[in-house]
């Protein structure tokens, strides 16, 4: 069979609208099209492939549990599951770990979890969850709604209710809205598809106050920030907070399907038997890969690496901004940056994308003014170099039109 773009559009559903390119084959932060052209990779699968393309460390530990077992049913646990857990827990905060296939299923599992918190511990009337406008959460109905984008949750119909948003970054908007009545308060530490904001001292540790005053659970959604993705090996770790709930997904399984939810053993004791579940939560082989990632990324040489590609990315932004004038900051911390569009070039992202596949170079957008980069947290220097100046020529061909 010829597979091309066009069928895509004979099969697919058409919620998406992916480009022309149809990658085959990877290596490192390297890619190959069906046309065998190259492209150096700043995408990263939207801050998923933590380690690259093909690491040998995840090659090797998807053959090794390939060979021995690839699923069981939650009636029964497995080896590389615990160990997963046993190692998140030593890592972090948590003491209790759940297992889920995508950030959208541990966020759904986390706001479960927060509101069953409430009515056992509170009542029936501490139900409300506080959020912030333009976070992300994921896409299931629940999570939609508490991601603060009205542009992904309307038009399904009556939303979940007692959800309310306010602006991220101005505590006295939240202090007004949270109440006794609150049972969690939903949050990134660095808004990933609101446009790479980083979240400021005062505000996140007023946020955990505010929480701790009223009886809410703090819930951080570190799907994107989360193994390794800011330089450490989850954001908060930098922040001085500490949330009681976690979420963390995307990097976890360095390009395989997982999710975790983790929190501490008070917490979690209110998930009771039967009360939430997964088919593929846990899962042997998603939790073997995961578990191959988390033992490279959790390394001092790794996560002090990321901070110093950083520097490379803002080095090399600042040298193309003053030849182009397009950019008014970047923003982010670590590898999850955003180039933000100055007022000559508002609106346009998309284009910079388009140009950069054109020029070899993968990139992602995070609205409409924000180039943004995820790129391998390994990624090679000279991959970075290359990658810069392709995506030098991809902002010469918009400016020069």
């Amino acid at each position: 069979m010829q597979v091309t773009r066009e069928l895509f559009n004979d099969v697919m559903v058409p919620n998406y609208n992916p480009s022309e390119v149809i990658p085959v084959r990877g290596q490192g932060s390297r890619v190959w099209d069906q046309n065998d052209k190259e492209y150096i990779d700043f995408a990263g699968g939207i801050a998923v492939n933590c380690l690259g393309h093909c690491h040998p460390a995840l090659v090797n530990a998807l053959k090794e549990q390939s060979e021995k077992i690839w699923h069981l049913s939650n009636v029964m646990t497995n080896e590389p599951a615990l160990r997963l857990a046993k190692k998140i827990t030593d890592a972090t905060f948590a003491d209790k770990v759940y297992f889920a296939n995508s950030g959208a299923e541990a966020n759904e599992a986390a706001l479960k979890l927060a509101r069953r918190f409430a009515l056992d511990v509170h009542g029936a009337d501490k139900s409300q969850i506080i959020a912030f406008n333009k976070g992300f959460h994921g896409r299931t109905f629940f999570t939609v709604t508490v991601g603060g984008q009205t542009a992904y949750s309307d038009g399904f119909g009556p939303k979940p209710a007692a959800i309310d948003h306010c602006d991220y970054n101005d505590l006295a908007a939240l202090e007004a809205l949270i109440s006794d009545k609150t049972c969690a308060v939903m949050m990134e530490p660095l808004q990933g598809e609101g446009g790479i904001i980083s979240a400021n001292n005062e505000f996140i540790k007023g946020v955990r106050a505010l929480c701790d005053k009223h009886n809410a659970l703090l819930i951080f959604d570190e799907v994107q920030t989360g193994v390794g993705r800011t330089g450490s090996l989850y954001a908060y770790q930098e922040l001085g907070v500490t949330p009681d709930i976690l979420t963390t997904a995307k990097a976890l399984g360095g390009g395989f399907p997982i999710g975790a939810m983790i929190t501490t053993t008070d917490i979690a004791a209110h998930l009771k038997v039967g009360t939430h579940g997964s088919t593929y939560g846990g899962n042997p082989l998603a939790c073997a890969v995961a578990e191959a990632a988390f033992d490279t990324v959790n390394t001092e040489q790794v996560l002090s690496g990321v901070k110093q590609r950083e520097q490379l990315f803002r080095d090399g932004f600042a040298a193309i901004n003053a030849k182009y004038d397009v950019f008014s900051e970047v923003r982010g911390k670590g590898l999850l940056l955003g180039a933000v569009l100055n007022s000559k070039f508002e609106g346009r992202a998309r284009d910079f994308l388009v140009a950069s596949t054109q020029q070899g170079l993968m990139s992602l957008v995070a609205g409409t003014d924000v180039i943004r980069f995820t790129p391998s947290l390994v990624i090679p220097l000279e991959d970075i170099k290359e990658g810069l100046a392709r995506f030098e020529k991809a902002v010469a061909d918009v400016v020069n039109g």
